[in-house]
């Protein structure tokens, strides 16, 4: 249903200034999202401290205030190294020690150095439209937010969820964003809980499911 609205809108935001004189009165009404989301940027600033480095921006509850904010921010392949964008829920902040998120983790997907360009932009938008679109069905309420890295190894995009011992959700939603992104059969993403990232002894974290 939202994401129907999602691409209908997306078709007038993208048209330049001048060429729609006057809207049709069904797209003068704002169409409401379920949940209100919030956007984050993380800079990294080495004379700050982690928390000091999270901005929060701005955040939205309809359909056409999400397309404004996307169509006059940076892609995410244009931020430089190390910074960050983060999607969540208002209400919860992108660290792991957030009370929505504590008991959660991720599924991280990991981009080669040359995916930087159109497959960073393109999966970043698919699972921002998923998750205000709540494309996740009766698992969107677990899902909390997404997060977007920019590193020179390699960028990385995780959606975060609030409970990882809800397997049957998390797994769904892992299948469901799979599908979304055209990801092929023999690739495999896999689910790092939050507290195993915490506490990891080199620089791999365990998945606890993979699909």
């Amino acid at each position: 249903m939202a994401g129907n609205k999602l691409e209908e809108m997306e078709d007038v935001e993208k048209k330049e200034d001048g060429v729609v004189d006057e809207l049709p009165p069904e797209l003068q009404i704002k169409h409401p999202l379920q949940n209100t989301w919030t956007l984050w940027y993380y800079e990294n600033d080495r004379n700050k401290n982690w928390e000091e480095n999270q901005k929060e921006i701005i955040s939205f509850d309809t359909v056409e205030d999400f397309w404004s904010l996307y169509n006059h921010i940076k892609m995410a392949s244009e931020l430089r190294q190390g910074c960050d964008y983060s999607l969540f829920k208002k209400g919860i902040r992108p660290m792991w020690e957030d009370d929505a998120n504590k008991r959660g983790g991720r599924w991280l997907i990991n981009l080669a150095k040359n995916q930087r360009g159109n497959d960073l932009d393109k999966y970043w938008l698919e699972i921002l439209l998923c998750m205000i679109g709540e494309a996740f069905d009766e698992h969107s309420e677990d899902v909390c937010g997404a997060v977007v890295n920019i590193r020179a190894k390699g960028d990385k995009i995780g959606i975060w969820t609030a409970d990882a011992v809800k397997a049957p959700s998390v797994i769904e939603i892992g299948r469901k964003l799979k599908q979304r992104l055209s990801i092929g059969r023999n690739v495999t993403i896999g689910y790092q809980i939050h507290k195993d990232t915490m506490a990891k002894a080199g620089s791999v974290t365990k998945n606890t499911y993979t699909v």
